[in-house]
């Protein structure tokens, strides 16, 4: 579903007037990519790498000239497969800190996976940019990845309570800001709002996919 919205968004915020106005995509939604945090947690053996390289390759050769990869924990493998690639990979987790330090943002709180948090893909983005972060205890860690394992993913409700009392854990840490590091986590600003402290990561990469592509996003 994260997929889908993203997809959403870019079709959305491009200004266009007919069909051939809006960008051309050529999507990849393979269901059976092995699970990123289990492999990044040694949970699992199973490598999303090879999949991951295989289905940009096909991309590639279907005619796509740039990739954008709307999931937070798969940039663990960026750099390996942007290194595989003949065209550019946007990276969100770059671009989603890049507009943090924009709004003036000093201490960036991180709502991730437990891979994505491990892998510190966001803890070093945020140091290479000259910024603090912030991070739930491992209680409100947990809780979070109920959130998006237990809850978003089998499209469960959402324990909005809960949420709220693991960003509030950030604000009280002196968090200016909190990324929604994960494409599940889009979608709770999706379906209930939440206000400027947070900062959806699959809207940067939807709004910079569009800019790169060489059209103004409009409606964000």
């Amino acid at each position: 579903m994260a997929g889908v919205y993203f997809y959403q968004m870019l079709i959305e915020h491009t200004p266009a007037s007919r069909d051939q106005d809006h960008l051309d995509v050529v999507l990849s939604g393979r269901a059976s990519t092995p699970d990123r945090t289990a492999y990044i947690l040694n949970q699992s053996r199973e490598d999303p790498f090879t999949i991951m390289e295989q289905d940009a390759q096909n991309l590639v050769r279907y005619g796509a000239t740039m990739i954008a990869i709307p999931c937070n924990t798969a940039h663990y493998f960026y750099d390996r497969l942007a290194r595989s690639l003949t065209v550019p990979v946007l990276n969100m987790v770059e671009l989603t800190v890049a507009q943090a330090k924009a709004q003036g943002c000093t201490r960036l709180g991180i709502l991730a996976t437990s891979g994505t948090v491990a892998s510190h893909t966001y803890q070093r983005a945020c140091r290479a940019a000259g910024l603090d972060y912030g991070l739930p205890d491992q209680e409100g860690q947990e809780a979070l990845m109920e959130i998006i394992y237990g809850q978003i993913k089998p499209g469960r409700k959402v324990d909005l309570d809960t949420f709220h009392r693991i960003a509030r854990s950030l604000r009280d840490q002196g968090c200016q800001r909190a990324v929604l590091g994960c494409t599940e986590l889009s979608l709770i600003k999706r379906d209930y709002g939440l206000d400027d402290f947070f900062i959806d990561s699959s809207e940067v990469l939807a709004r910079e996919t569009i800019r790169a592509c060489g059209k103004e996003p409009i409606g964000f």
